[in-house]
Parts: C-alpha cells; sequence; structure tokens
C-alpha cells in the first residue's frame, strides 16, 4: 500500500481532468495529482482524428489528439503529477482510494476535482426487438476500432441516433468507402451541432430520417437488414408504415451518461436531469471538498466549452484547498419554460460573474433568453436560432448575481418554429 498527500487530486487525464488541474496548479496548489485508469493521457480525444477542435480556446482548428496534446504539454510544464494505469475506487472522507498492478493507493486531498466524463448508452439501455448478431456498435466504439485499431467494421451500415458522434462517424465511414444508408431520429429534430449535419451527412449525401426508430433487427451470425418505422406525436412506431433497410452493420449514437459511479461513493447529490452533479457556479457540489466538470457534470457539445469550465473548476478547488473560497447564501437556479437543465444549479451570491449553461427544449427561431429572479427579469439575450444540440451560455455580472434573490430562473421563448 503506498499513500500520497495532496492540495488537490484529479481524477481523469481527458480535456476536462487536465483543464482542471492546470488551473488549480496556476491558483496556488503545491501539490496536484491526476488519476487516469488508462495508460496515457488525453481521455476520448485520442481516438477523434478529425478536426474542429481548439477554435474558441487556442483560436485555430486542431484534431483531438492535437488538442489533447496541447494539454498534455501544459500540464508537465506546470509540473502536475500522473498516476496513469491507475482506478479510482471510492471516497471514503478526504482519501481517494485507487488501485493498480502495485497494489492500494490511498490519496489524501485537500480537494477533489471529479472529471471521469461520460460513457456511451448501448444496446442493453434500449427496447430493440430483434435477434443478437455480430455487427451492432456504440458509434465510440466503431470510431475506437476504426481511428486507433485500424479495423473495418462492415460494408453497409445504418445509425441510430443523430448526436454528434454518430454524424461524424458518417462522415468517417464515407470516407473509408462504407456505405451508410441511413442515419434514424427519433426526435423531429436534430440531437447534434447543425454543422455536423452540414458537414457529415449532407455533404455527403447521407439520408436523415427524423421522426423514425429502429423496430427490429434481422440476422442471426451477422445483422442483415434493420426494421424502420416512422412515430407519432409520442414517438410509438406506426408499424403500418415501416420498411426495411438491407445492412451488415448497425451504429447506435444515442446519448451519452456521466460516469458517476465513483461519485456515489462519496454520497454526492445527483442531477435527476443531467445525470451529473448538483454544483454552484464554482463547480462545487453538496460536499464541499468535491468539485466537478467536464461531461461527469453534463455532456457538452464543445470540448472548448469543456475547457473553460474545468479551468473554475481547478481555480477554486485551489482556493478551496487552501482555506480562501468564500461562500456566502445559496440560492436555487432552476430551468424555466422552454429550457431543459441549467448548470449550475445553484449560485452562490457573492462577487464574480456567473456563467450559466443550458439547453433549450426544442429548437426554435427569434428566440429570447432570459435569466429573472423574485424582482424581475436580469438578463435578457435575442438569438435569431437555438436548437437542444447546442449548449447556450448566458453570463450573469458579479454585481447581478451579489444581490439576486429567491431564485434564479433561466428561460427560453420562441417567436418561430
Amino acid at each position: 500500500m503506498k499513500d500520497y498527500d495532496c492540495n488537490v487530486v484529479v481524477v481523469g487525464a481527458g480535456p476536462a481532468g487536465m483543464a482542471a488541474a492546470i488551473s488549480a496548479k496556476k491558483n496556488g496548489a503545491q501539490r496536484v495529482i491526476i488519476v487516469e485508469r488508462e495508460n496515457r493521457t488525453g481521455g476520448i480525444l485520442k481516438q477523434c482524428i478529425h478536426a474542429g477542435f481548439g477554435l474558441q480556446y487556442f483560436g485555430e482548428e486542431l484534431t483531438g489528439p492535437e488538442y489533447a496534446e496541447r494539454f498534455s504539454n501544459l500540464a508537465k510544464e506546470n509540473e502536475i503529477e500522473f498516476l496513469l494505469d491507475t482506478t479510482a475506487l471510492e471516497i471514503k472522507d478526504k482519501t481517494l482510494v485507487c488501485v493498480n498492478t502495485r497494489g492500494i493507493i490511498n490519496i489524501r486531498f485537500g480537494t477533489l476535482v471529479l472529471a471521469m466524463g461520460c460513457r456511451e448508452r448501448t444496446r442493453a439501455n434500449l427496447t430493440i426487438p430483434g435477434s443478437r448478431p455480430a455487427g451492432i456498435y456504440t458509434a465510440g466504439t466503431a470510431q475506437k476500432l476504426i481511428n486507433v485499431y485500424g479495423h473495418k467494421i462492415g460494408k453497409e451500415v445504418v445509425i441510430l441516433g443523430s448526436g454528434d458522434i454518430g454524424m461524424i462517424m458518417a462522415r468517417r465511414l464515407s470516407l473509408q468507402g462504407v456505405k451508410v444508408k441511413a442515419v434514424i431520429e427519433i426526435m423531429p429534430y436534430l440531437a447534434g451541432l447543425e454543422r455536423n449535419k452540414v458537414q457529415c451527412l449532407d455533404d455527403f449525401n447521407i439520408p436523415l430520417m427524423l421522426s423514425h426508430t429502429i423496430v427490429d433487427i434481422t440476422g442471426i451470425d451477422r445483422v442483415e437488414k434493420v426494421t424502420v418505422a416512422p412515430v407519432d406525436e409520442n414517438r410509438k412506431p406506426i408499424m403500418e408504415k415501416a420498411e426495411t433497410i438491407d445492412c451488415d452493420t448497425l451504429l447506435l449514437s444515442v446519448g451519452l451518461i456521466p460516469e458517476n459511479e465513483l461519485t456515489r461513493t462519496a454520497d454526492v447529490a445527483l442531477s435527476g436531469i443531467t445525470k451529473g452533479a448538483t454544483v454552484n457556479q464554482y463547480k462545487q457540489t453538496d460536499k464541499p471538498y468535491i468539485f466537478a466538470c467536464g461531461n461527469v457534470l453534463h455532456v457538452n457539445d464543445l470540448v472548448d466549452h469543456v475547457s473553460h469550465e474545468s479551468e473554475d473548476a481547478g481555480k477554486f478547488a485551489a482556493l478551496y484547498a487552501a482555506g480562501k473560497l468564500d461562500k456566502g447564501a445559496e440560492i436555487p437556479v432552476e430551468a424555466g419554460e422552454g429550457v431543459r437543465y441549467v448548470c449550475p444549479q445553484k449560485m452562490v451570491c457573492a462577487d464574480g460573474n456567473v456563467d450559466l449553461y443550458f439547453r433549450t427544449l426544442v429548437p426554435g427561431r427569434n428566440t429570447t433568453l432570459t435569466v429573472s429572479d423574485d424582482t424581475g427579469v436580469l438578463l435578457s439575450k435575442k438569438l435569431i436560432r437555438t436548437t437542444p444540440g447546442t449548449i447556450e451560455k448566458l453570463t450573469l455580472s458579479g454585481e447581478k448575481a451579489k444581490n439576486a434573490s429567491g431564485r434564479l430562473v433561466v428561460s427560453a421563448e420562441h417567436k418561430g418554429a
């Protein structure tokens, strides 16, 4: 058994964890340790070889591995310690219990930052009837098999779900010479970013079937075809209009789930909507020495957002460890009309601007976004268009945040569909 003592320990060496660790070190934490279960840093970005990362954060377009390498180099420059090939098992008071090939490791900390990311929903999370043949993958697994290991997963593919990774894989497969027969989406609108629809589907003439779902999978040894049906306004399949699509591979891009098994060991309160921890603007959970950031907190659309949010987590984790994080009264932050969720879910009424991240419920045009408290509207912003696939952000000034009363409510009013 080996013991460590540190000011801040971070779980996860992806873009969130590294950004948080670097920020913690820059804000006064003397010793910062990152625990990572894989044998190298980078998280999911290691398999994201497409460009499109870093435009907001670095002001240039990078691939996923390039973006991860930038942060890995910054972490080394800031003397962050890494424990690779090490799995965090549980949180006991202010000790993180881990294990690797050398045995059990206890890391005593001042503060802990959770940055474990998320995992994909699999067929086990869905209710698709049919046999259990080979050829069914989550989109992320297919991405790893192709981009990291160089495998070809099939010849004719159908993708269920219009999430960003599914659309990106539609393009990747097309470039590999695979025929992508269709992308199927149960909702009447796109789940991912509009830019990915244009670049990954439209540019490759890949059909997008909205308000449809897969109701059957046919095949014994290998997928042979899928049965697709339109759905009504209650998302119930209209079976009399079902049709079959011949294919040998089915990719699932049907949502992500924050990796919160470790979080639960500390009995941290979780949001029923995001499935991540409930936090204030400092990314501080209801356990004041535990912070959370990145996709383990709420699933982001851009890695640049992950980095910015995680820097806040690292900064305030370092201040808390040093006894310098003053905390005043908290008020709840709630999703109002037209908004699915808001993060943070609580706000400390204190100095400093507060960034409110949220998703709208449905697509809309000529949208007015507002932040209100019990006294009235504190902030308003108009956008030409909003979609659930894009995270919106409103920044409440420090003065308004400090003087807010009752509760904050974020709302979205659409003047057009």
